[in-house]
């Protein structure tokens, strides 16, 4: 199967690293390039013609938003994330005008960050393939299969136990302090993995927040604090 190619264009080499990071953990991706302004971007994008585009608004050269019109005109059928601290309605406007397919504010949740790139891959998987078309293909891919969030309110999501929540949500009240995933699973007897899992899911639900801390040789690592 080839692999879908992706771009990131973030001025902070740090957090572009950090996304790289993300995304190649999905086995369907490879990052083609990394730009650091608009120019380099729009270089990356004719040199590679990638998929995928995280793109950020505040950039040395140009705002990201100007490269819409360029990018829509010349790769229409690219996807676009616009990840970005821009909370400002003219910025989401446009977003929307030039069909960006997801914006994302920072600093980015782990969590929803997976939720929008495994979006993605379901949406290329099924404009590919040759199932019939019908209301719930459609539905997925204009983002209508499934419930509102809020409506997921009710209970805790597949893979949350209650218990092991509450050891979480305890340990990060008690430590006071923010805590790595792999300190929260010392903390509690389980695996990175999995503290991360219950992490991020009080995080999506505004019980706990998140940081990236460079550490004394620059290497990022995910905080994750009381609220």
């Amino acid at each position: 199967m080839n692999k879908l190619k992706a771009a990131i264009t973030e001025d902070d080499f740090r957090i572009a690293d950090i996304h790289e990071k993300f995304l190649l953990e999905y086995k369907e991706f490879q990052v083609v390039g990394k730009a650091l302004n608009g120019l380099e971007t729009l270089h990356i994008l004719r040199t590679h013609q990638p998929d995928l585009l995280l793109l950020d608004v505040y950039l040395p050269d140009m705002l990201g938003t100007e490269l819409l019109p360029a990018i829509r005109e010349e790769f229409p059928k690219m996807g676009i994330v616009l990840i970005t601290a821009a909370t400002d309605k003219t910025v989401i406007e446009q977003a929307l005008s030039y069909g960006v397919d997801y914006y994302l504010i920072k600093p980015v949740n782990r969590g929803r960050f997976d939720e929008v790139i495994s979006g993605f891959i379901k949406k290329h998987s099924l404009l590919r393939s040759n199932q019939e078309v019908d209301q719930a293909y459609v539905d997925v891919l204009f983002g209508q299969g499934k419930k509102e969030r809020a409506g997921k309110i009710q209970g805790l999501p597949k893979g949350i136990d209650e218990i092991t929540l509450g050891k979480v949500k305890g340990v990060l009240l008690e430590k006071g302090k923010g805590l790595s995933a792999e300190e929260a699973g010392k903390e509690i007897g389980a695996s990175r993995i999995t503290a991360r899992r219950y992490l991020e899911y009080l995080a999506s639900v505004q019980e706990a927040k998140t940081e990236v801390v460079y550490g004394i040789v620059g290497r990022p690592e995910r905080k994750y604090f009381p609220v």
